[in-house]
Parts: structure tokens; C-alpha cells; sequence
């Protein structure tokens, strides 16, 4: 199995490389983002390889700049319903710390901008790939704790809490947000809930 090219840029078309190794000529099936950061022809380059084969198609090299993106394509393929193509689509439209930011959101809109996946296979991928790491070592474990860091969500306001508690008493939330708002504006920014529900209670009885 394949697992690395280091070679010279030969040729590059909208789906491949032709990566010359030592005099031999490797054709690499890459995506878009990966062909276009390509060095130019005749340059160096180092791929890392995913190898498959198929009895259809026989033996094919995907290609890719970073681990991460590797790591990615296999991941992806996991997914009942995910082939290659819809893989490499994935990844053309986001990085893997872009598809992880995405897959923590549940944002499965990015992911359906993928050429070849449609509402339903990226729900899928959103959903499935939950629990699953996109990128390798210290660098999951940073980003993990980077996109945690901006997902905490705030702490209840005082205001909130009241609205909540008054639609437990029956009050519709609109009517619920317009008392506890007038009541806010008359007790000041520092109210406390019990002092704003009351007030606010006060604001319905008139």
C-alpha cells in the first residue's frame, strides 16, 4: 500500500496529478482544493496517499496535502452512502478543522454545499461523525478544546429566567417579554428575578 509520493509535478488535470517518482509516473486522484495548491509543474511535491482498490476500478491513489485531510477522507467514507467522490467534495468546500467546527454545530447546510451531497447524506455525516476524530495527535485535542471554548453557553440573564418563569404561569412570551422588559427599565440593570417577576406581574394586573 501506498502511503506517501514525494515527486515531481508532471502533469495536473481537474481530477488528477501525474506525479513523477524516480522516472515513474503516478496518477493521483486528488480534489479541488488539493489540485489548486498544488506546486506547479515541475516542482516537488510530497502527497499523502490513500490506496484503494476496487475489482471495478482496480487500484487507485487519492492524494492530499495534510494528514488531516487523509484522515478526513477515511473517516468520511465510513458513512453509509459516502464514496470517494462525495469524500473529496466534502472536503473541497471544508478543511477537516472546518468540517469538525461544522459537525460540532450541527451546521449540516456547510456540509451540504459539497458537490454530490444532498440534505439527507449530510444530516448523515453530521450526525455520525459526532463522536469521531478528524485530526491526529496534540492537534484534535487543541482544537477540541478551542471549539469548546467558544461554544459555552452564556449564563441565564435575570431577564430570561423571569420571561421563562411567567410562561410557567400562562403568560404567552410575547406578552411575558414586554412586562419583564418594562420591568427591567423601571428597577435598573441590576434587578434580581423574584424583584422583576413581581413588578412584571404588577405590569399584566394594569
Amino acid at each position: 500500500m501506498i502511503g506517501r509520493l514525494r515527486g515531481i509535478v508532471a502533469e495536473a488535470a481537474e481530477e488528477d496529478a501525474l506525479i513523477d517518482v524516480g522516472g515513474v509516473g503516478y496518477v493521483v486522484r486528488c480534489g479541488a482544493r488539493t489540485l489548486s495548491r498544488l506546486p506547479a509543474i515541475g516542482d516537488e511535491a510530497v502527497l499523502h496517499v490513500e490506496t484503494q482498490w476496487s475489482e471495478a476500478l482496480g487500484i487507485r491513489l487519492y492524494g492530499f496535502l495534510s494528514r488531516d485531510e487523509r484522515r478526513a477522507f477515511t473517516v468520511l467514507q465510513g458513512i453509509q452512502g459516502v464514496g470517494p467522490k462525495a469524500a473529496l467534495g466534502v472536503l473541497d468546500v471544508l478543511s477537516p478543522p472546518e468540517l469538525a467546527a461544522a459537525v460540532h454545530r450541527g451546521d449540516k447546510t456547510a456540509v451540504a454545499r459539497a458537490n454530490g451531497v444532498g440534505p439527507k447524506l449530510a444530516l448523515r455525516i453530521v450526525t455520525e461523525l459526532k463522536d469521531k476524530a478528524l485530526v491526529d495527535g496534540p492537534t484534535a485535542h487543541a482544537f477540541a478544546a478551542e471549539v469548546a471554548a467558544h461554544h459555552v453557553p452564556p449564563p441565564p440573564s435575570a431577564s430570561g429566567e423571569a420571561v421563562s418563569a411567567l410562561m410557567g404561569l400562562g403568560v404567552a412570551e410575547p406578552a411575558a417579554r414586554r412586562v419583564v422588559e418594562q420591568a427591567h427599565l423601571r428597577l435598573g440593570e441590576d434587578a434580581e428575578v423574584g424583584a422583576l417577576v413581581k413588578a412584571a406581574l404588577q405590569e399584566l394586573g394594569r
